[in-house]
């Protein structure tokens, strides 16, 4: 098993990134991201499990670093994936590792935009607790989404070359249809549980770092700290729609109209943030990031 450290793959002056999975949502933001910052960079959407094809891709860009935001969530979201579970493997699991191996033998850093909803509040790890570390063994498989998503991650971790980043519950500075906040706040009802965000604007700057560093192993990508469905929409009252409401159900009743079982939990980031100290970067924690957002959407207009 490859340990957490940095890959001979790590560029240098002459980097070009290749992000996979380039008409998504993460993927845009990624290219913009490093158009800023002058680097070169190529998107593609060659399927993943297309083993040819993704040679013949990275034989074509000749990248130094993939970023693979590809992948299968669902839609409209993960429920989909009970009853397509076929698809799912092809993407998750066998695209997710053939792209992964065929960038090792062609000597390209990869960065896995992955997800850390494959955890659980258990008595070890209670609301409020001891956020669950990188090593830990996952304990959900209440999707069939999450059960693929632990299984191939693990699998993974055996790539030297393998950077995997662990996002939960993404928000971005707008109202995209795949952000975390635009979901919740178009639900008739929401539950109220502590969980792990991940703030893109804070989060995919350190996402490029690391790339960049050739970083690899594995990182729980979130903010640190937990915040729940109702801290988040009051914040989103306070900064963006005053006239907003909303109201709660329990997870029991939100259980009865999901196919799917959903993670609810919150990771420990202190190895991201850490690290991110090297380059100088403070990881703010997520109370502070959501405000920072909201802010950020109202001084844009959005509403």
């Amino acid at each position: 098993m490859a340990t957490n450290g940095t890959s001979s793959t790590n560029g240098g002056p002459n980097k070009v990134f290749l992000v996979w999975g380039g008409e998504g949502w993460v993927a845009g933001h990624l290219k913009e991201l490093l158009q800023q910052q002058n680097e070169k960079v190529f998107t593609t959407t060659v399927r993943m499990e297309n083993r040819e094809a993704v040679i013949a891709e990275l034989d074509r860009v000749k990248p130094t670093h993939v970023l693979n935001c590809a992948g299968c969530t669902g839609r409209p979201n993960v429920d989909w994936c009970e009853d397509n579970k076929e698809q799912v493997i092809r993407s998750n699991v066998i695209g997710t590792l053939n792209l992964t191996d065929c960038c090792f033998l062609k000597n390209v850093h990869c960065t896995v935009f992955a997800t850390g909803c494959i955890y659980a509040y258990d008595s070890k790890h209670p609301p409020g607790g001891e956020g669950y570390l990188e090593a830990d063994p996952a304990n959900f498989g209440g999707s069939y989404y999450s059960a693929t998503k632990s299984k191939v991650e693990e699998l993974m971790t055996t790539y030297s070359n393998c950077l995997i980043l662990r996002l939960r519950m993404p928000v971005s500075d707008d109202l995209h249809p795949r952000s975390f906040v635009t979901k919740i706040s178009k639900y008739d009802r929401v539950v109220n549980i502590p969980n792990s965000n991940t703030i893109l604007h804070d989060l995919l700057p350190c996402a490029i770092l690391l790339a960049s560093a050739g970083d690899t192993g594995v990182y729980n990508f979130t903010n640190p700290g937990a915040i729940s469905h109702n801290e988040v929409l009051a914040l989103f009252k306070k900064h963006v729609r005053p006239d907003f409401e909303w109201k709660n159900f329990s997870e029991a009743e939100q259980s009865k109209i999901l196919k799917a079982g959903r993670s609810n939990c919150e990771l420990n980031s202190d190895k991201l943030a850490k690290r991110m100290q090297d380059f100088g970067v403070q990881v703010k924690d997520v109370h502070t990031a959501y405000d920072e957002c909201f802010q950020r959407m109202k001084a844009n207009g959005v509403k």
